[in-house]
């Protein structure tokens, strides 16, 4: 399954979704990033390895003195002459701009915030940029930016630039996410050096501490991060992909960003038009909705996806284990996940399946498209039939779209899962900076209602996201985010009609608020969250666009 990190998707949920749906976060790679919304509801805690040196838990802002120097560990990389732009993000100091160089070399294995695993090998190169902490202070503390490259396959002389990746979430590591999947983006890396990097918050970049093991809810983040929180905010990460982008040599942005990864492509157009390139908007969050009406959009079109799924299943198995359609589906899968919640499924490998994993994993084999379908009538057939959960805690455990590394289809919500780190940390801040919304007892109850009212299915454990910013520490930026980007060049705005993560209406939405002559919209007729590169019109237009500057016209479709 491929999984970017949704942003919109179902992360508020409760273990590991992305909270695609109000400002598109992505549904992570599972529960092991998008843990967020179940762990941030307090319904299942995430383990993740901290490094935590002696100080208040900020330990990774850097003091003020100092001017910035991006160094990386490693041995060096082989060097070329790199480009140099010629407008740097205005208000900054010199130090961070024209004082600042990126020195890419060799790639450490991932540090215990990014999650485990192996150093990505040859061919990849790591830089740390340095960061103002607060964007309105640059002259104060600074941040450490993680970044990767993997430079371009192609001549020198057809290099376009750089194309900045992000797969969704929020709480995915970039840096750990892009030679994961980089083999998707081959076409582009011919002409582009592909780079990703791990936001504000998460990662190796200022990664928020939610407690000493697991997350523990806001008071421990307020506790061991509260100097970062006010911080790791889009917004932030959107002008820390500007300073990246002069760094990087290209006068304007070319970006291709996922579920959550739309969202913040939105708001760096908002907040620098002049310096938009070629942005490509996949599987995008609606910019209109808030946080709490998001939840209640994506559930219902999570339930419309399964009731699709339902009516090919009874068409296709004589002994579908959903029965004879939709309203059967309903009945047998809320038996089941009722069932789980009593008494957990036991695995092979010791683990437990319960309804709220399970939930997430029919979820996520949705967003794998028709792809998913098959493999989700064996898994619950294993389920209801022998029951043993091996099948649903796999996939519980990845969610987003399938990564390709397993022959699926990837998904536009949370493409880069790691294993470990502080996913759920991460998701919790960066969804409570970015959302202003705070309801109080009463209006959590009636939204929750709303939500359980809406899908038989998948209401009740998708109603756990309401309360994730509840007694949150700092205040949030805005109810929704301002993705207008008048005078920008025109961006690409991709989305499935069947996409269960973040609805189909949403980029419509999307392509609106971007601004008339901005947002081109594709129509992908298609299931799951995402379509590249696996539907073979949309790749095109894709490729068409960021290879060589040709936007779709108006009103297409692809089949």
């Amino acid at each position: 399954m491929r999984t970017r990190c949704r942003n919109s998707g179902r992360s508020t949920r409760s273990v590991g979704t992305g909270a695609d749906g109000s400002g598109g976060l992505s549904r992570g790679a599972a529960v092991r990033a998008a843990a967020p919304r179940r762990a941030a509801a307090g319904l299942l805690a995430l383990a993740v390895v901290f490094v935590v040196a002696a100080g208040a838990g900020c330990d990774v802002v850097g003091g003020s003195g100092s001017g910035p120097s991006a160094s990386s560990e490693g041995g060096e990389a082989p060097r070329r002459d790199e480009r140099k732009a010629t407008n740097p993000p205005p208000g900054l100091p010199a130090a961070f701009t024209t004082g600042q160089r990126l020195d890419w070399s060799a790639c450490p294995a991932p540090s215990g915030a990014q999650g485990d695993g192996d150093a990505p090998g040859d061919g990849w190169e790591c830089a740390t940029m340095k960061a103002p902490l607060d964007y309105g202070r640059p002259g104060r503390d600074t941040i450490d930016v993680a970044m990767i490259r993997k430079r371009a396959t192609g001549p020198e002389r057809k290099r376009i630039g750089s194309l900045l990746l992000n797969f969704g979430g929020p709480g995915q590591s970039g840096v750990v996410g892009l030679p994961e999947f980089a083999s998707d983006y081959a076409a582009l890396g011919e002409q582009y050096d592909l780079v990703s990097f791990d936001p504000r918050g998460i990662g190796g970049t200022a990664p928020v501490i939610c407690g000493e093991k697991e997350y523990e809810g806001a008071a421990a983040c307020g506790k061991h991060s509260g100097e970062l929180l006010p911080y790791v905010g889009t917004s932030h990460t959107a002008r820390d992909m500007d300073l990246m982008r002069y760094l990087l040599g290209d006068e304007e942005l070319h970006y291709f960003g996922v579920s959550y990864g739309t969202r913040l492509g939105g708001v760096y157009a908002h907040l620098f038009p002049g310096n938009v390139g070629r942005l490509v908007l996949e599987a995008p969050a609606d910019p209109t909705l808030d946080r709490l009406q998001g939840e209640l959009s994506q559930v219902k079109a999570v339930q419309r996806a399964f009731d699709r799924f339902a009516e090919h299943c009874a068409k296709a198995y004589d002994d579908c284990p959903t029965g004879s359609g939709p309203e059967q589906a309903g009945q047998r899968v809320t038996e089941l996940l009722d069932e789980l919640g009593e008494k957990p499924a036991p695995t092979d490998g010791g683990g437990e399946l319960d309804d709220g994993l399970a939930a997430h994993a029919i979820a996520n084999h949705l967003d794998s498209g028709k792809e998913g379908w098959g493999p989700l009538v064996k898994a619950l057939r294993e389920v209801m039939e022998r029951g043993t959960g091996d099948a649903l805690l796999e996939e519980a455990y990845d969610h987003g779209p399938d990564t390709q590394s397993r022959g699926t289809r990837a998904g536009a919500g949370a493409r880069g899962g790691t294993s470990g780190g502080n996913g759920t940390s991460a998701f919790a801040a960066i969804t409570c900076a970015d959302s202003d919304l705070r309801p109080d007892f009463a209006e959590a109850e009636e939204m929750t209602k709303r939500i359980e009212a809406a899908s038989p299915v998948f209401g009740e454990t998708w109603a756990t996201g309401v309360h994730l910013c509840y007694e949150w520490p700092f205040g949030g930026e805005s109810a929704t985010p301002d993705v207008s980007a008048d005078g920008a060049a025109p961006i690409l705005v991709v989305a499935n009609t069947g996409d269960p993560t973040t609805p189909y209406e949403g980029a419509e939405r999307m392509a609106a608020e971007l601004g008339e002559g901005v947002g081109v919209l594709l129509t992908v007729r298609d299931e799951g969250h995402g379509s590249y590169p696996f539907n073979r019109c949309a790749t095109e237009a894709v490729d068409a666009y960021l290879l060589h500057g040709t936007t779709p016209r108006a009103g297409t479709t692809c089949p």
